[in-house]
């Protein structure tokens, strides 16, 4: 059996939030439906910790966040949206890398990686948006406008991670064993469903 690798695997996963950060994205914002971030969240944390239970290795999650983010970019682009998405994958990265090391299985340790990456991704989006890229809108709001963001839809997204993300770990720490058997069809397979994916982002986008 050919040597397995999760490259491909984790592009899907980041194929899949990016999709759904198109297809949902839009649907959200063109409705105006208040504290959309969190519905788009919730799809990004259950992926990232499915994708945590199959591959729990530092840096998969970033790679995720990073595809979801180039899918987003590629096929509906909005720089805030696109660096929310990248560091909400880095911020569940750091969080899973200490509380999930060692395939713990822990529901209190899942869910606290669903918090802290809630809160971390959130916290890091807002203060870098403001005062590091300084994007029009979020300098006009200010502090009030970071604090709302970190401590009240953060707030949201922390408690949909809570509930999710042990979910998801779970399902992709069950699926372990069944993601390494016949490597070499798997890895084939996913690759067709990457550019299943794409396709579908660019006649969505």
């Amino acid at each position: 059996m050919a040597r397995y690798s999760p490259l491909v695997e984790l592009f899907v996963f980041g194929s899949l939030w990016g999709l759904s950060e198109v297809v949902g994205g839009k649907a959200l914002y063109e409705a105006n439906i208040p504290n959309a971030s969190v519905y788009l969240s919730a799809s990004g944390f259950f992926l990232l910790a499915v994708a945590r239970g199959l591959f729990n290795k530092r840096g998969t999650s970033s790679v995720i966040g990073g595809m979801a983010a180039l899918f987003r970019l590629v096929n509906a682009s909005f720089v805030c949206h696109i660096l929310g998405i990248f560091l909400m994958g880095v911020a569940f990265d750091l969080a899973a890398s200490i509380l999930l090391k060692g395939d713990k299985k822990s529901f209190l340790r899942s869910s606290l990686t669903g918090i802290t990456g809630a809160y971390g991704g959130y916290a890091l989006f807002a203060l870098i948006i403001t005062y590091v890229v300084r994007y029009e809108i979020w300098v006009v709001g200010g502090w009030q406008k970071v604090l709302h963001h970190v401590f009240l839809t953060g707030s949201l997204a922390a408690v949909v991670a809570a509930i999710l993300v042990p979910m998801g770990y779970v399902l992709g720490l069950r699926g372990g064993t069944h993601a390494r058997v016949e490597s070499r069809w798997a890895f084939g397979g996913s690759l067709i469903f990457v550019v299943i994916l794409w396709t579908l982002g660019r006649m969505a986008g």
